[in-house]
């Protein structure tokens, strides 16, 4: 059998070290020690995505039920080893990434796999080598294959067709093949097939592999323009910001005639930013709009969508009210209100989502009460744009029940469910992809007992997973 021959082949792995992953003749293979420290066993779970396998708790207990749901198969288990395979699709689909897709989906829509605007993408941007960015004009992508003039035939799929491979023809020029679609600002996923086999874009730097057997390349439709003018004796300047956790080296500008620019993508928000000119942090001279950080000076300051008015009612005789929020790492040094007859306010741009926050009174914090948190979580919630609504059926008796997911940071105590026509009810704004969550019922974890789909987590649990495809 083809996967006794791959251990053949990668025997001189030694035995509590051994952690393979591939894809071969339409089969996905895993081989792992049982030997592996929690570390490089949590590195393998997440560089494959394989926290729905449950593996953790099959290595301590022999559970293999999350293993079994997921459509994979135990070839070998031994007291150092163990192997699964799973078939990716079937001979006659080999060619058409679109058929891996759909059979490995477990019934996950596309949109919700491929979404071009999701929690989980503050930033991106381009890295092209050998030709410039697809250009971009009234909201059509020029998309771009150079070279490849002797085929007969190029076609484009991605994200934004659902991968079909037959409805986007591109045209040939003299220097390679192009086709026009019209997008939004976000990210985007695609591949060219030529003659009909199916090719990455060589040419873009960016590819990631989607966890099905499949690379595909990235584009991002960009929506900010970063200018920073003079400084055109600079060797390298680099934009860092709150989108991409102040990474120093991560973002380089391209230099122009009048200085340095980088064209970006940014999500919906308020977002901080500074420029990096040869090792040198220095906020935006073109910005008016500024916070001050940590260290006595300023970051520059962008914001994308629509504001939302913070209010807090009373405290006439207050000299100094913050806001701080999930939104904002909880500074008390940056968001200061504004006095008004009989409140304060601060207008605050945010994205759809779920947000909790509180306001400081001359050094002492206050709570709005929006919600009946826990006495210990005095966090006021903001739900912005709430479209999905989590129900958990039965358990009448409880005292208590609390929703907690990645949408909210795992907190336990801030989004509390009411009881409605006998069950549980909370709304919350969910990006579309996959979430990651669970019920707190009378202080006791629960997963979702009418969701099947769960997967094991780091401390060796299991979470509910739901897909959003809109």
């Amino acid at each position: 059998m083809l996967f006794f021959i791959l251990f053949a082949s990668t025997c001189s792995l030694a035995q509590d070290t051994v952690q393979v992953y591939t894809v071969k003749n339409g089969e996905m293979y895993i081989w792992l020690s049982k030997k592996l420290s929690p570390v490089e066993l949590d590195r393998f779970i997440a560089q494959y995505d394989l926290n729905q396998l449950g593996l953790k708790g099959f290595i301590n207990s022999g559970n293999d039920d999350s293993i079994k749901l997921a459509g994979w198969k135990i070839e070998l288990n031994n007291s150092l080893t163990f192997s699964l395979s799973k078939p990716l699709f079937s001979s006659i689909d080999l060619i058409n990434p679109v058929k891996r897709i759909d059979f490995t989906a477990m019934n996950v829509p596309l949109d919700a796999r491929f979404p071009a605007v999701s929690n989980n993408v503050l930033y991106g941007y381009n890295r092209f080598r050998n030709k410039s960015p697809f250009a971009i004009h009234d909201s059509v992508v020029t998309f771009f294959l150079r070279n490849n003039l002797n085929a007969k035939r190029v076609m484009l799929a991605g994200s934004f067709n659902k991968w079909n491979p037959n409805i986007l023809s591109m045209t040939k020029t003299d220097s390679g093949w192009i086709a026009f679609i019209k997008l939004y600002p976000g990210k985007y996923w695609y591949k060219f097939i030529v003659d009909g086999g199916w090719t990455i874009d060589t040419d873009n730097r960016l590819n990631e592999n989607d966890g099905l057997g499949n690379t595909n390349s990235v584009f991002y439709y960009t929506n900010t323009i970063f200018k920073l003018n003079e400084y055109t004796n600079a060797k390298k300047v680099f934009l860092a910001g709150s989108f991409n956790n102040w990474k120093e080296n991560d973002l380089p500008m391209e230099k122009t005639v009048d200085g340095w620019k980088a064209n970006v993508y940014l999500a919906n928000g308020t977002h901080r930013y500074r420029f990096i000119v040869d090792g040198n942090w220095i906020s935006d001279p073109a910005n008016p709009d500024r916070f001050p950080n940590e260290f006595g000076e300023y970051n520059s300051v962008i914001a994308i969508g629509k504001p939302y008015l913070f209010k807090l009612e009373g405290y006439a005789n207050a000299s100094k009210v913050v806001l701080a929020g999930s939104f904002n790492k909880w500074r008390t040094d940056e968001l200061f209100m504004k006095k008004t007859t009989g409140a304060w306010e601060l207008s605050y741009v945010l994205g759809p989502g779920n947000y909790e926050y509180r306001f400081m009174v001359d050094g002492k914090w206050v709570n709005v009460n929006n919600v009946s948190n826990s006495a210990n979580n005095p966090n006021s919630v903001l739900i912005l744009d709430p479209n999905y609504t989590f129900h958990l059926k039965g358990f009448e008796t409880a005292k208590t029940v609390f929703l907690a997911g990645d949408f909210n940071d795992w907190n336990p105590n801030s989004l509390p469910m009411k009881k409605e026509n006998g069950e549980w009810e909370y709304t919350v704004h969910l990006y579309p992809g996959k979430h990651l969550y669970g019920f707190i019922v009378d202080g006791k974890w629960i997963i979702d007992p009418g969701n099947k789909l769960f997967e094991e987590n780091r401390s060796g649990n299991n979470n509910s997973v739901l897909w959003r495809d809109k």
